[in-house]
């Protein structure tokens, strides 16, 4: 005699399928992939523009209201964005900008910082130096909107290297969009007799992903 089973619900244990166990052709939907919080997507340095002129490479010597790109020696420095010296220059702001794009693995509604991570050469400020960025996210029409960014700038102003995290508003944040990030450093030194220099080491993308 044969027994027919309709409509039967089996449960499996959690960590009973692997990897292995699954075909590489089955549609499995994104949302029942794997979560993986704050994972890092570097921004090469080498990708810094000048802020009102995007179609310009940051240049090698920092000017004007631009900051500048540091190759230092290769082999043993890393090259990295900076400052002139602005000794006793009063409150001095230089910018760059990225273009950077939205992971495409980044899951809707997750985590999403852009960690800025810098400090001084030699000699510290004797009044501030501080760092901040604005994020704007890229439409297809030539428009942008709002700044994302919800954190404040913050202080560098330390020969430690030290890295600020900002927060950024993900309520219209979709995987694959462009943004346009704005870093802003600010050096404030009255009187200071050695060099006083800020440097950007290193800029990334922290963010939750899916898949």
């Amino acid at each position: 005699m044969t027994t027919t089973i309709q409509n039967a619900i089996v449960t499996i244990p959690d960590g009973v399928i692997g990897n292995d166990a699954i075909d590489t052709s089955a549609e499995i939907e994104t949302v029942k992939l794997e979560v993986r919080n704050e994972q890092i997507f570097p921004i090469s340095i080498t990708d810094a523009r000048v802020w009102d002129a995007v179609q310009t490479i940051l240049p090698g010597t920092s000017s004007a209201d631009d900051l500048g790109i540091n190759t230092g020696t290769f082999g043993t420095d890393a090259p990295s964005i900076r400052t002139s010296d602005l000794k006793a220059a009063g409150s001095t702001t230089r910018y760059t900008a990225f273009i950077v794009p939205v992971p495409q693995n980044y899951k809707a509604a997750g985590s999403f910082e852009i960690e800025v991570r810098g400090g001084m050469i030699t000699t510290v400020a004797d009044t501030a130096a501080t760092v901040d960025i604005q994020v704007h996210r890229l439409d297809r029409s030539n428009g942008v909107g709002a700044d994302l960014c919800q954190t404040s700038a913050t202080t560098i102003n330390s020969i430690t290297k030290a890295t600020v995290a900002f927060n950024i508003g993900t309520s219209t944040l979709l995987a694959g969009d462009l943004l346009m990030v704005r870093v802003a450093v600010l050096v404030n030194d009255a009187a200071t007799a050695t060099a006083v220099i800020a440097e950007i080491s290193d800029i990334r993308i922290v963010c939750d992903t899916q898949g």
